[in-house]
Formats: structure tokens, C-alpha cells, sequence
């Protein structure tokens, strides 16, 4: 049974966030929509880890930017799992779940971010599985000069309606809101732009029901995946 649902780094709750045993517990558990994030290593390999630092989710510190992929590798996450690339990530998702990457962006934070992401979509021709996402609109705008086949969207903290004349344009299809701000006028008009509506993060079993019951077709992005499971309870494929 598919839960119609964007499991948030994988299974949090379960397994260290934007692990690989995190991302199998999301599939185990029959979810559409997975969400992972990707920075750059020193080396240029697109590597998953959420913050911009290794502190927090590591037995090391400094920048991911300062590490090359290997020295990222030899770091242990809670439970001794390692950082995996995108690579591992996309590889082992294939055919199975549908993958969000957001794009750590910011500026010139990590140059070479998008094309590197791209390369290794087309090297492994995951064009149907996966989409792009970030806060960095400018990196999405890039994106869609360098491929005219990935599918993108855009993220941002709150609603406007100055998204849909720039999204039809660079044709983005997935828009990611904090879930406070989406009231069920955005919802409407988000489906008359046939814009697919993501709403992050939602962890709390009322806004859960809200949504289950007033947006259906709203993609929940949430940390608790048993929660959401059952109050989503499978009913859309």
C-alpha cells in the first residue's frame, strides 16, 4: 500500500536523518515521496547531509565544503552509519520511491552544485524519479538552463502570488510552503496553475487530519512517518 506522502530526510524518527537505512525505512513503509538534501564536497561529489556543517549529525566538525567525499565517509553518523552521496542515495531509491532533492544552495555557497546533481541524473537516467528543489530560486533558474528535462520546484517559507508568472516561465511544477501559511484559497489556486503543492513540515496529528480531510491532494512533508501513515491510512496510489 503507497502512503501518498514526503518522508523528511527519510525516517527520522527511526534511523539518523539522510542515512540510507533512514531512506529504506521510508520505502519499507510504503512511502510515494522521499526528501533528501545535497551539498558539495571539496571534491565536487554531491554529498546528502542537511546542515551546512558536519557538527551536529557527525563525530566530526567543520564545513561539509572543507571535506572531500572520502574524509565525509570516514565520519560516523548516530548508529555508525556513514554520509552517503547522492549516488547511494538516487541508486538506492531507484524504481521504488520518488526522490526530492533540495538543492543546500545559497549564492555562491557551492559552485558547481547544480551540474553536478544533473550528471549524476543523467548518468544513471533518473529523469522520472527524481525532481529539484531549493530556496535559492536563482539555482532552480539555473537548472532549467542547463537541462530542459529535470523537474523542478522552488521553496519558500511563505505564500505569494508573484511564484506562478516566474514558475510558468521556467516551468516549475512543485512548490514546498511552510504549512502555516497554506490556507485553502493558495491550495485552489495552486491547482489552477496545475502546480503540485508540497507543505512542510507538518509532525502534529490535528494539522495531520486537517489535511487528510480539507487538502488531499496537498504532499504532506513530514518527520513522523507512522503518524501520517495512519492518518493518511493509504488511500491514494
Amino acid at each position: 500500500m503507497t502512503i501518498y506522502g514526503m518522508a523528511h530526510r527519510g525516517d527520522p524518527g527511526k534511523h539518523a536523518e539522510n542515512s540510507l537505512m533512514s531512506f529504506q525505512s521510508a520505502i519499507d513503509k510504503g512511502f510515494a515521496y522521499l526528501e533528501i538534501d545535497v551539498h558539495l564536497s571539496k571534491d565536487g561529489i554531491p554529498m546528502v547531509m542537511h546542515d551546512e556543517t558536519v557538527d551536529r549529525m557527525t563525530d566530526g566538525s567543520g564545513r561539509v565544503a572543507d571535506y572531500t567525499c572520502e574524509e565525509l565517509q570516514r565520519l560516523h553518523l548516530p548508529g555508525g552509519e556513514r554520509v552517503p552521496t547522492l549516488e547511494e542515495a538516487l541508486l538506492l531509491a531507484k524504481g521504488r520511491i520518488q526522490v526530492d532533492i533540495e538543492l543546500k544552495q545559497a549564492g555562491d555557497r557551492h559552485p558547481g552544485l547544480e551540474q553536478a546533481v544533473l550528471d549524476v541524473i543523467r548518468q544513471h537516467e533518473l529523469y522520472d524519479e527524481v525532481f529539484i528543489t531549493s530556496f535559492d530560486h536563482y539555482a532552480i533558474q539555473r537548472l532549467r538552463e542547463l537541462s530542459e528535462r529535470i523537474r523542478l520546484g522552488i521553496i519558500n517559507s511563505s505564500v505569494s502570488p508573484a511564484f506562478f508568472p516566474w514558475m510558468k516561465q521556467y516551468r516549475v511544477r512543485y512548490l514546498s510552503i511552510g504549512h502555516p501559511f497554506i490556507t485553502d484559497a493558495f491550495v485552489r489556486a495552486c491547482e489552477r496553475e496545475e502546480v503540485q503543492l508540497i507543505a512542510w513540515t507538518i509532525d502534529e496529528e490535528a494539522v495531520m487530519r486537517r489535511y487528510a480531510r480539507d487538502w488531499p491532494e496537498v504532499l504532506v512533508c513530514t518527520n513522523e512517518l507512522d503518524r501520517w501513515a495512519s492518518v493518511q491510512g493509504g488511500g491514494r496510489g
